[in-house]
């Protein structure tokens, strides 16, 4: 095939930072949308923080894209997701096949990279037994000779609002509502403008309540609901599992997907769980079809 106007002047010794700019006016010029282009570019330019800036086209071989993508996986600061992983590799796939076909490499260096899935494995949730096990053990920490209210009214929360660790973390006293006229609700909130989309108001059991005063009496915080480290509250999570004798791992994940499954499973429509998580419509897909999954809906 000959080359097209955007590549005729790209040869195998052109370095990689011209190379992307180059396929950028490509994908202009085939109608992709901006945010589509923007999402290849910031993948493929990744590749540039891993090779040498110099580095030529014609010498990045197969192996150097397995070691670009195993250093992405686990090796970068920055975490990357299955799903972003298996994005950016079918990004880096589209730039090398079009230099390819548009004639400036013989040999496709992409090609024999292994395209991962997007989908994780399922998550573990707990059962109608784990749950009440889990939270019987937590309520009896209020039992004690020395009372304690901070394990159940941690955990009931996190079963009843499906919120994530750091929305967790972030809830502040004054973040809880206790006297608003549809009932006791949470407010989370984040501090940067580019997450208000995610904010959201959640209502609180009423039977939560009770364990939250007595959780205030006895702590006293003053800005933070929970003021420890993420690992500390990990750890009374751990505790409760224990206590409870569950063979799975009790966290704030697992409590964030048995909220999400009992919630549909109740009936509730599946954008007001979506909604009730603060996910974005692309995100729920992918979580909705494992939802059904652990449903058994589908295999």
């Amino acid at each position: 095939m000959s080359p097209s106007n955007d590549s005729a002047h790209l040869t195998p010794q052109t370095p990689l930072t011209p190379a992307i700019h180059a396929w950028e006016m490509f994908l202009y010029d085939q109608g992709r949308s901006p945010n589509t282009v923007k999402a290849f570019l910031s993948d493929v330019r990744l590749l540039t923080q891993f090779l040498p800036p110099d580095r030529s086209l014609g010498s990045i071989t197969t192996d150097d894209l397995n070691r670009f993508f195993a250093w992405m996986e686990n090796e970068r600061a920055v975490p990357c997701s299955p799903k972003t992983l298996a994005r950016r590799i079918t990004s880096t796939k589209s730039f090398f096949r079009w230099l390819h076909t548009h004639g400036v490499l013989t040999l496709d260096p992409a090609e024999k990279v292994l395209q991962r899935s997007a989908i994780s494995p399922l998550p573990q949730v707990l059962n109608e037994d784990e749950y009440e096990a889990a939270l019987l053990a937590a309520d009896r920490h209020r039992r004690d000779r020395k009372p304690d209210a901070r394990p159940y009214t941690l955990l009931y929360l996190l079963l009843t609002t499906g919120i994530k660790k750091s929305e967790c973390l972030g809830i502040h006293i004054n973040h809880i509502d206790l006297e608003a006229r549809e009932g006791p609700q949470v407010f989370i909130r984040y501090a940067s403008p580019a997450n208000r989309y995610k904010e959201r108001k959640l209502t609180l059991p009423e039977d939560w309540v009770p364990a939250y005063d007595e959780y205030i009496a006895q702590y006293q915080p003053t800005d933070r609901l929970f003021p420890w480290s993420p690992r500390r509250l990990e750890y009374l999570l751990e505790d409760v599992g224990s206590e409870a004798s569950l063979d799975k791992h009790l966290s704030f994940d697992m409590c964030r997907w048995t909220c999400a499954l009992r919630d549909y499973q109740s009936g509730m429509e599946a954008d007001k769980v979506r909604q009730k998580l603060g996910v974005s419509k692309i995100q729920w897909r992918e979580i909705f079809m494992k939802l059904r999954q652990l449903n058994g809906e589908l295999k």
